[in-house]
């Protein structure tokens, strides 16, 4: 009688235990799923940020080949206060490039933000510089969100990052587009854009930024 206790004992123990591991093997398969899931949904969010860049950049291409080549009214020039020496747009002349940089920087640090914009648009359209051209489209952004401009400050930051993905104002720019989806409402997007700056920019300040905003989404 105790010995057919006993088995009967063994026999529901192993059952028991075969449950549970069948148990585990669920939680554990469910994980595997769920984090499956979790990279899926990252490189759909980095797939749809690089296919928005590149719409952008062929979108600009088109443009360009389709327009005309953009003239530099001499009296613009007078009117910004500029010297009568600044050239038109091709001719790298550096005191002109530099004399309409630091005027636009001036005009922002004064709090003049039209004609800092005025003058930002014109070193874009007047001049090539790897450093002075990004951080002109950056300030044109800027001060497109603070005119309330949120598509043309899109478009600017989105200039920025397509032209020159490696400039150190790039992941700043990608949060600056997240502010605007949020100003938007888009909340959505505002928070793929945060998530994709703290996943790709991890040591950057701005990641510190889209960090702290995600928080205080949720």
């Amino acid at each position: 009688m105790k010995l057919s206790i006993s088995i009967s004992s063994l026999v529901l123990l192993g059952f028991l235990s075969l449950q549970t591991l069948a148990e585990d093997r669920e939680v554990v398969q469910a994980d595997i799923l769920f984090l499956k899931m979790q990279e899926l949904e990252a490189e759909i969010a980095d797939l749809r940020n690089k296919v928005e860049s590149q719409e952008y950049l062929i979108e600009k291409l088109i443009n360009e080949s389709a327009g005309s080549e953009i003239e530099i009214d001499q009296s613009k020039t007078e009117s910004l206060g500029l010297s009568s020496a600044i050239r038109f747009k091709g001719i790298e002349d550096l005191k002109s490039k530099e004399d309409v940089y630091e005027s636009a920087t001036k005009s922002l640090e004064d709090q003049e933000f039209e004609k800092a914009f005025t003058l930002f648009e014109y070193f874009v359209e007047s001049f090539k510089d790897d450093e002075k051209t990004p951080l002109s489209y950056f300030w044109l952004g800027e001060i497109s969100i603070i005119n309330n401009n949120l598509e043309a400050s899109k478009n600017y930051f989105m200039e920025l990052i397509s032209s020159f993905p490696e400039h150190y104002r790039v992941p700043l720019a990608h949060k600056k587009i997240g502010d605007i989806y949020l100003k938007n409402n888009d909340i959505d997007m505002a928070k793929e854009r945060y998530r994709f700056v703290v996943r790709e920019y991890p040591n950057n300040t701005a990641s510190s930024l889209a960090l702290q905003l995600l928080k205080n989404m949720e």
